[in-house]
């Protein structure tokens, strides 16, 4: 008997001409206006003219498939691009499992993921220990390029106020940004939480923006562990090393960003265990 596995992703444009259409999915059919398209489209062009996520998540995708082997079939599924989420469970047998490229649940998330899904999910895999190793590992070598008053700063994608009333989000930030910082020899006094990439909403976002905290900050160095994702993509290739590293030039501090997860073989292979075992 085959098992289906959904891998769920939050999807990027395949070409420029789909830019529009992606921005006017994300803002729930509503079309962005001119200044808000251009702005977008000025953020891909100053990263090459696309995301490569959908690459990289490809990529995570045969991973796990070849982890997982015989009797597992794997599907992409993305939440705002083509294939959606639900057209990968329709090309997949009956017995779906789903499993979302993020690590940290929130209900205004992964939740929503779940949602579209229709069936079993694992909601968070924030606690992997290979996952917690390898971000542990890519702190500790960043750091020997950097000042020796540096500060880590544990950042993830903020979320509207409004759906973290009650929300778990915050709180499996905090611990395994802990973790990590512990695992990567970090003292307490040397890192934070910082948010990043907030909605153009007028509603209030969860902060402080990454970019505040860095301005506050007493040090010579900043290192920017984007725990909050899995791949370099829009976020972290543009609101991180263009936006933050020209906010640490403007500050006089250096600036480094760790390594991210993508297709990494241990963390890959220890989610597919993760399938597995949600399954028995």
């Amino acid at each position: 008997m085959t098992t289906g596995v959904v891998l769920m992703a939050y999807g990027t444009p395949a070409s420029a001409e789909e830019i529009e259409a992606y921005y006017t999915h994300i803002r729930r059919g509503r079309p962005p206006t001119t200044e808000q398209l251009d702005d977008l489209r000025s953020r891909y062009d100053a990263i090459g003219g696309l995301s490569p996520l959908r690459e990289i998540t490809q990529a995570q995708r045969d991973r796990l498939a070849s982890a997982l082997g015989d009797g597992y079939e794997v599907a992409l599924g993305y939440k705002h691009a083509s294939p959606f989420i639900e057209d990968a469970v329709a090309k997949l047998p009956t017995d779906v499992v789903g499993l979302v490229l993020a690590p940290h649940y929130s209900r205004g998330s992964i939740g929503e993921y779940v949602e579209r899904l229709g069936h079993p999910a694992i909601e968070s895999w924030h606690d992997l220990p290979e996952w917690r190793a390898f971000q542990a590992n890519a702190v500790r070598t960043s750091l020997e390029t950097l000042p020796r008053r540096t500060t880590v700063l544990f950042t993830a994608h903020s979320l509207p106020e409004r759906v973290l009333v009650d929300d778990r989000y915050p709180d499996e930030l905090l611990a395994s940004a802990t973790a990590i910082a512990e695992q990567a020899g970090v003292s307490d006094d040397a890192w934070s939480l910082a948010w990043q990439s907030a909605g153009r909403t007028p509603e209030p976002w969860r902060g402080p923006d990454v970019l505040e905290v860095m301005a506050d900050l007493d040090t010579e160095g900043v290192l920017v562990c984007a725990q909050g994702f899995t791949a370099d993509h829009l976020e972290v290739l543009y609101d991180l090393d263009i936006a933050a590293k020209a906010r640490a030039e403007q500050l006089g501090i250096a600036f480094a960003r760790t390594a991210m997860v993508n297709d990494d073989p241990a963390v890959l292979g220890a989610l597919a265990e993760r399938v597995r075992s949600f399954q028995r």
